[in-house]
């Protein structure tokens, strides 16, 4: 059973409440390049991506947001840190929502000015808090790094900004380490009621980062924890789109998009079936509706195997199957087994349109 948490407007989206789980991502493109990060950020849209953060790490960033926002669709954060000034220039000129720690830029008298705008404008405040920032006498009260110790440092910044009456807040609790992530989201939940953003920090390449993001954020959704998402990979931030909304569909959170399910390959096969399954899924990258389409090695089981499967194909010698619903629906040659897949989705898509 999901926590219902108080709901937030980012934007044109909200998270928390009943609103569906949304994905996020980052961009690694220099803000200071406009045209670079609209580019990027279209790319990113196009693969479903829900909200993008963009750093800002000086005024000239925070001055790009303007152009920036402007030729994208969905909302944007502004990712800030030490210097309250970028923040208000970033509410200023369009951003949805600013992420900071407000006990890392500066006197109170800053923070209230940053509150000041941010209710003036309606613009959330994401605090996030990571295990390489925590405060050096919450460090020395717990030892190290603990569930514990990320949690009470990210209330004590809750606690700035709900003194100063600012209740707007998004909360994030990233380690690089999984089971101290999911310790410290699940005591967090147990204490507040904001929502929160879920993610492992630093989780490394495409290949481990995507396994660490998989177990953890995985995990916590299956708790009922998390209402928003961000997977950390090194490398194109699309990457970290598709494995955030993959790991939503695995969990039944997300029924948009095709889910393509395809068999290991066993001396039974006969086919290149890495090679068809890699392209089935990219083929069908950009359909919007529900659907499943297995990529099977044999005729033997593969319609068996994946008869809760829509459509799929299954390979033989020189020539395969296409099957709807686990009943064979023709024999194909090889090379036209993709081209015919394709085929008989658009007229499934056809038919529900």
């Amino acid at each position: 059973m999901r926590k219902i948490t108080r709901e937030v407007k980012i934007g044109n989206k909200k998270i928390g409440g009943n609103n569906p789980i949304l994905v996020q991502s980052m961009t690694n493109t220099d803000t200071h390049d406009i045209e670079k990060t609209i580019e990027q950020i279209k790319r990113l849209e196009a693969e479903g991506c829900d909200i993008i953060r963009v750093a800002v790490p000086d005024m000239k960033a925070a001055e790009a947001i303007k152009e920036i926002k402007k030729n994208i669709n969905i909302p944007l954060v502004a990712d800030i840190h030490f210097d309250y000034r970028l923040a208000i220039k970033s509410i200023e000129n369009g951003a949805d929502k600013i992420r900071i720690n407000p006990g890392n830029i500066g006197r109170e008298e800053n923070i209230k000015k940053v509150v000041e705008i941010a209710k003036e404008k309606g613009i959330p405040i994401r605090i996030g808090v990571n295990s390489g920032s925590l405060e050096k006498e919450i460090l020395h009260k717990y030892k190290g790094v603990t569930a514990e110790a990320v949690v009470e440092s990210a209330l004590k910044n809750v606690l700035i900004l709900e003194k100063l009456g600012f209740y707007d807040i998004v909360i994030s609790l990233k380690t690089t380490n999984v089971p101290l992530t999911i310790e410290a989201y699940k005591l967090a939940s147990s204490k507040v009621d904001y929502p929160l953003h879920v993610g492992i920090t630093e989780a490394g390449t495409i290949e481990t980062g995507t396994i660490k993001s998989a177990i953890g954020i995985g995990t916590l959704l299956y708790l009922g924890i998390g209402d928003t998402i961000r997977v950390s990979l090194t490398g194109d931030p699309v990457h970290e789109v598709r494995v955030g909304r993959q790991i939503l569909r695995s969990l039944g959170l997300l029924k948009e998009g095709v889910e393509v399910i395809s068999c290991p390959t066993c001396g039974r096969t006969k086919i290149d079936l890495i090679k068809l399954a890699e392209e089935v899924e990219k083929r069908t990258r950009h359909i919007k509706k529900p659907l499943k389409v297995a990529v099977m090695g044999c005729v033997v089981n593969g319609p068996g195997e994946a008869k809760e499967a829509d459509i799929g194909i299954a390979g033989g010698e020189g020539e395969g199957i296409v099957f709807k619903k686990g009943k064979v629906y023709k024999k194909v040659k090889e090379e036209e087994l993709v081209e015919e897949l394709m085929k008989e989705i658009e007229k499934l898509l056809e038919e529900d349109s």
